[in-house]
Protein backbone atom coordinates (compact mmCIF):
# COMPACT_ATOMS: atom_id res chain seq x y z
CA UNK A 1 0.00 0.00 0.00
CA UNK A 2 1.35 3.44 -0.97
CA UNK A 3 1.88 6.04 1.78
CA UNK A 4 2.36 9.53 0.29
CA UNK A 5 3.44 11.03 3.66
CA UNK A 6 6.22 8.47 4.08
CA UNK A 7 7.29 9.11 0.49
CA UNK A 8 7.41 12.87 1.09
CA UNK A 9 9.73 12.32 4.08
CA UNK A 10 11.92 9.88 2.14
CA UNK A 11 11.07 6.92 4.41
CA UNK A 12 11.49 3.33 3.25
CA UNK A 13 10.07 0.09 4.64
CA UNK A 14 12.93 -2.34 5.32
CA UNK A 15 10.93 -5.08 7.04
CA UNK A 16 7.28 -5.91 7.52
CA UNK A 17 6.03 -9.02 9.31
CA UNK A 18 3.06 -9.77 11.58
CA UNK A 19 3.44 -7.42 14.57
CA UNK A 20 6.78 -6.00 13.37
CA UNK A 21 8.11 -3.32 11.05
CA UNK A 22 11.36 -1.50 10.34
CA UNK A 23 11.28 1.87 8.59
CA UNK A 24 14.41 3.83 7.64
CA UNK A 25 15.26 7.31 6.50
CA UNK A 26 18.00 9.89 6.32
CA UNK A 27 17.88 13.24 8.06
CA UNK A 28 17.77 15.84 5.30
CA UNK A 29 18.32 19.59 5.56
CA UNK A 30 14.56 20.12 5.37
CA UNK A 31 14.12 17.82 8.42
CA UNK A 32 16.18 20.11 10.70
CA UNK A 33 14.88 22.36 13.47
CA UNK A 34 16.19 25.77 14.52
CA UNK A 35 19.07 24.09 16.42
CA UNK A 36 20.29 22.35 13.27
CA UNK A 37 19.26 18.89 14.50
CA UNK A 38 16.55 16.48 13.36
CA UNK A 39 13.12 17.92 14.14
CA UNK A 40 11.20 15.92 16.72
CA UNK A 41 8.28 15.78 14.31
CA UNK A 42 10.42 14.00 11.72
CA UNK A 43 11.57 11.41 14.25
CA UNK A 44 8.00 11.01 15.53
CA UNK A 45 6.71 10.50 11.97
CA UNK A 46 9.39 7.86 11.38
CA UNK A 47 8.43 5.99 14.58
CA UNK A 48 4.70 6.42 13.97
CA UNK A 49 5.07 4.98 10.47
CA UNK A 50 6.71 1.82 11.83
CA UNK A 51 4.01 1.65 14.55
CA UNK A 52 1.22 1.96 11.96
CA UNK A 53 2.69 -0.71 9.70
CA UNK A 54 3.31 -3.16 12.55
CA UNK A 55 -0.12 -2.69 14.13
CA UNK A 56 -2.05 -2.85 10.85
CA UNK A 57 -0.16 -5.99 9.79
CA UNK A 58 -2.66 -7.90 11.95
CA UNK A 59 -5.71 -6.18 10.42
CA UNK A 60 -7.17 -2.68 10.61
CA UNK A 61 -6.23 -0.76 13.76
CA UNK A 62 -6.41 2.84 14.97
CA UNK A 63 -4.18 4.56 17.53
CA UNK A 64 -5.50 5.03 21.06
CA UNK A 65 -2.38 6.54 22.63
CA UNK A 66 1.24 7.25 21.76
CA UNK A 67 4.26 8.53 23.65
CA UNK A 68 7.77 9.44 22.54
CA UNK A 69 10.91 10.17 24.55
CA UNK A 70 13.92 11.76 22.83
CA UNK A 71 17.46 10.91 23.98
CA UNK A 72 20.04 12.30 21.52
CA UNK A 73 20.16 14.74 18.62
CA UNK A 74 20.91 13.83 15.02
CA UNK A 75 22.36 16.05 12.32
CA UNK A 76 21.79 16.21 8.58
CA UNK A 77 22.94 13.08 6.79
CA UNK A 78 22.31 10.75 9.73
CA UNK A 79 20.74 7.42 8.79
CA UNK A 80 18.00 6.45 11.20
CA UNK A 81 15.73 3.43 11.65
CA UNK A 82 12.52 2.87 13.59
CA UNK A 83 12.14 -0.75 14.75
CA UNK A 84 8.63 -1.62 15.89
CA UNK A 85 7.82 -4.78 17.86
CA UNK A 86 4.58 -5.95 19.37
CA UNK A 87 4.76 -6.18 23.16
CA UNK A 88 1.11 -7.04 23.87
CA UNK A 89 -1.68 -8.37 21.69
CA UNK A 90 -5.23 -8.91 22.89
CA UNK A 91 -8.55 -9.36 21.14
CA UNK A 92 -9.27 -5.61 20.99
CA UNK A 93 -5.96 -3.80 21.64
CA UNK A 94 -2.26 -4.13 20.93
CA UNK A 95 0.79 -2.26 22.21
CA UNK A 96 4.04 -1.64 20.35
CA UNK A 97 7.53 -0.50 21.31
CA UNK A 98 9.43 1.39 18.62
CA UNK A 99 13.14 2.01 19.06
CA UNK A 100 14.54 4.82 16.92
CA UNK A 101 18.22 4.08 16.35
CA UNK A 102 21.15 5.59 14.48
CA UNK A 103 24.63 4.06 14.26
CA UNK A 104 23.65 1.47 16.88
CA UNK A 105 22.60 4.12 19.43
CA UNK A 106 19.11 4.66 20.80
CA UNK A 107 17.91 8.09 19.66
CA UNK A 108 14.30 7.93 20.86
CA UNK A 109 11.72 5.53 22.24
CA UNK A 110 8.09 5.47 21.08
CA UNK A 111 5.32 3.40 22.61
CA UNK A 112 1.83 3.17 21.20
CA UNK A 113 -1.41 1.30 21.74
CA UNK A 114 -4.02 0.63 19.09
CA UNK A 115 -7.65 -0.40 19.05
CA UNK A 116 -8.07 -3.39 16.76
CA UNK A 117 -11.11 -2.90 14.54
CA UNK A 118 -13.70 -5.66 14.39
CA UNK A 119 -14.65 -7.37 11.14
CA UNK A 120 -17.78 -5.28 10.60
CA UNK A 121 -16.74 -2.20 12.55
CA UNK A 122 -19.36 -2.61 15.29
CA UNK A 123 -16.66 -2.48 17.97
CA UNK A 124 -15.20 0.89 16.92
CA UNK A 125 -15.04 3.34 19.87
CA UNK A 126 -17.95 5.78 19.97
CA UNK A 127 -17.52 8.84 17.77
CA UNK A 128 -14.67 7.49 15.65
CA UNK A 129 -16.62 5.90 12.80
CA UNK A 130 -15.20 3.06 10.76
CA UNK A 131 -12.27 4.05 8.52
CA UNK A 132 -12.58 0.73 6.67
CA UNK A 133 -16.04 1.85 5.48
CA UNK A 134 -14.94 5.43 4.71
CA UNK A 135 -16.59 6.86 7.85
CA UNK A 136 -14.92 9.59 9.90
Amino acid sequence: MRDPFMEALGLKVLRLAPGEAVVAGEVRADHLNLHGTAHGGFLYALADSAFALASNSRGPAVALSCRMDYFRPLGAGARVEARAVEVNLSRRTATYRVEVVSEGKLVALFTGTVFRLGGDGDDVPAGTGNPAKGEA
